[in-house]
């Protein structure tokens, strides 16, 4: 299992790997509450029934699908990041295919495993691994800061510190609010464990929230430990019922809907790719070892999740915070993995896992993550215009792939005006016009 797993070469232990697993998971588990919400429309009122699907029967896919995923990503990849169904992708499934165009979740879901299937394709092929590394590093260390911001925005958002203000888009929360002083509670000492050096800090920071939430009441003390788990048959193989209607799975409007799945799973993966391996020091040369073998198995995991009926499953920012606690190898994803999987018999223990718990680490992480921008050379105008706008659009756009295609747009601009145009890969022009076609015709 060392051996496979790589641990000497990469400084790791049993430990280690176990504490970072756990610790991703704990990071990733809001997704078990909020998935099923979401994807049943939950906060949708009078909504014909045959357009939700059954909360229990999404809550076990979403388990399954974080749990398959992982693991296919430890085993197959090696890689220390964890997969789940997304956020945003499953919004968009919800909100824009189900409510908005009017298409069953059967046949959103069908769209879903299309699009698993062509990345399946494209992975096997190489074309994947090959756009990753003609990325620049200058743009690669802007995403992986950029995405640093973007999880440090939506911690501070959970924790309720940042709100909605209509007078001025956001603005500072109410600061007396139990959840939000826990959350500030829960910053301040994993800042405290980090500044001393304590790699652990950030797994040991969400206990402490954890318990000081339970004593002061504004975490939930588990009432039970064990439950049933809900059945999959509501959902299982929902995906393959689209096929039996042509006309409605390959109109204009289900195209659309499989280019975005396409488009956002696309560099939503390849940005936690490159993210969570800088975070980790896997990065060699500016090339992700084993990059084919990652997206292999992110492809794989969206075709299994599909078919347990999940919306789109991709690998997860938030495996930087198991990186921080000491995860290197694979060997966590598959504890992670597992975890998931166990989480089907323990649901109500997640009960302690509220958002001002794990907003803690996900402000924590964006900053270790921010430490990227010292590798961009700001004094080149033609690369800082690219990198400071992957980064900034990010948060700003609620969008990771959004602020790639920001800034890859305007790469290729300003290299050819600089007089650099022969340093650009051919790809990176291609991505440039893709970009392009992506906002005229897309966003």
């Amino acid at each position: 299992m060392k051996k496979y797993f790589q641990f000497k070469e990469l400084g790791t232990n049993y430990r280690k790997e176990i504490l970072g697993g756990l610790t991703t998971f704990l990071a990733m588990a809001y997704i078990l509450a909020v998935n099923p919400s979401v994807l049943t429309l939950e906060s949708v009122p009078d909504l014909p029934a045959e357009l939700r699907m059954d909360k229990g029967a999404v809550f076990t896919a979403t388990a399954l699908a974080a749990g398959v995923g992982s693991i296919l990503m430890g085993v197959i990849a090696r890689f220390p990041i964890s997969l789940a169904p997304g956020m945003g992708l499953n919004a968009f499934f919800a909100f824009s295919v189900v409510l908005g165009y009017g298409i069953a979740w059967e046949t959103a879901l069908t769209g879903v495993l299309i699009s698993g299937i062509i990345f399946v394709l494209l992975s096997l092929s190489g074309i994947r691994e090959k756009i990753i590394n003609a990325i620049p590093a200058e743009l690669k260390h802007a995403v992986g800061a950029g995405i640093g911001l973007f999880i440090t925005f939506i911690g501070l958002q959970n924790a309720g510190i940042v709100v909605n203000d209509d007078s001025v888009l956001i603005g500072l929360g109410d600061l007396t609010a139990g959840p939000t002083l826990l959350a500030v509670f829960g910053i301040i000492v994993t800042v405290l464990l980090m500044t001393r050096g304590i790699k652990s800090g950030v797994f040991l920071g969400m206990v402490i929230t954890s318990i000081v939430g339970m004593i002061f009441g504004q975490v939930e003390v588990p009432t039970k430990i064990v439950s049933a788990v809900p059945s999959l048959e509501p959902t299982f193989g929902a995906a393959f019922e689209g096929f039996s209607n042509p006309s409605e799975l390959f109109s204009g409007q289900i195209l659309i809907v499989i280019l975005t799945f396409l488009f956002v799973a696309f560099f939503d993966t390849a940005g936690t790719l490159v993210a969570v391996a800088q975070q980790a020091g896997l990065m060699k040369n500016n090339v992700l070892p084993g990059a084919g073998k990652g997206l292999l198995a992110d492809s794989l995991s969206i075709v299994t999740g599909a078919i347990f009926g999940t919306s789109t499953t991709t690998s997860y920012v938030e495996s930087t915070s198991g990186v921080a606690a000491g995860a290197r190898s694979g060997f966590a994803a598959v504890v992670t993995g597992l975890l998931f999987i166990l989480a089907l018999f323990f649901f109500p223990l997640l009960a302690v896992v509220t958002s001002a718990v794990t907003a803690p680490a996900l402000i924590i992480v964006g900053v270790l993550m921010a430490s990227s921008l010292r590798l961009i050379e700001w004094d080149r105008f033609e690369v800082a215009v690219p990198a400071f706008f992957t980064v900034l659009m990010m948060p700003l756009t609620y969008s990771i792939a959004t602020g790639i295609a920001c800034g890859f747009l305007f790469y290729p601009i300003t290299m050819a005006v600089s007089g650099q145009a022969k340093k650009v890969h051919p790809i990176m022009w291609g991505l440039g016009v893709v970009f392009l076609l992506y906002f005229i015709f897309l966003k």
